[in-house]
This record gives structure tokens, C-alpha cells and sequence, in this order.
């Protein structure tokens, strides 16, 4: 069984900063592509990034290309994406997924707001 948790999330202040981290058990992750997604209040859950088994980021959110990277730590089994230069359109649970399985964390809550 696959075990996707994520943390990070926060209340941060426009302009500003966070890395959210997933750590994956059950699997390595050369195992799957991997993906961050996000869904805030009233809207269907999008896709931010993915990346893929050998760390070559992968599709990427127009709004958020020049902001957020995604990456991975193959021997520690953590998908990160870090966001710069938060906006209020990023405020969303964030989750974290195995492309192609029933396999997705809590989510972690981000809040961007003076």
C-alpha cells in the first residue's frame, strides 16, 4: 500500500514563500510519475506540476511556471514543490498523487493573505 502525506502548508503573505513536502512509503519513487495538485474552495482540483520517474519536470500550470518547481529526493522518497512569490490565487489544499493509481495524500493547507 502506497502512503503519500504532506506537509508544509501554511499562512504566508503575498510575495512570499514555501516548500511543501510529500513523503512517500510503500513504493520507490522511480515507481510512478508523481504530481502535485491543488483545489481551492468552489473548484474542480488542477493539476500544479508533475514530475517524472527519472526528476525531469513534467506538465506545469501556466500560472505558475515561473514560481513553482517541483522536484524529488530519490533516496530519502520526497516529492517537494517549492513556491515563490506566493499570490492569493494560490491559496488551495494542496495533494500530492501517484499519476495513474487511487493513491493521494490528505493535502496540506496554504493560505496566502495580508
Amino acid at each position: 500500500q502506497v502512503r503519500l502525506v504532506e506537509f508544509g502548508g501554511a499562512l504566508v503573505q503575498p510575495g512570499g514563500s514555501l516548500r511543501l513536502s510529500c513523503a512517500v512509503s510503500g513504493a520507490t519513487l522511480r515507481t510512478y510519475v508523481f504530481g502535485w495538485y491543488r483545489q481551492s474552495s468552489g473548484n474542480e482540483r488542477e493539476l500544479v506540476a508533475a514530475i517524472s520517474r527519472l526528476g525531469t519536470p513534467l506538465n506545469q500550470l501556466d500560472s505558475t511556471k515561473d514560481r513553482f518547481t517541483i522536484s524529488k529526493d530519490n533516496a530519502n522518497n520526497m516529492v517537494y514543490l517549492q513556491m515563490n512569490n506566493l499570490k492569493s490565487d494560490d491559496t488551495a489544499v494542496y495533494y500530492c498523487h501517484a499519476e495513474g493509481t487511487e493513491f493521494w495524500g490528505q493535502g496540506t493547507q496554504v493560505t496566502v493573505s495580508s
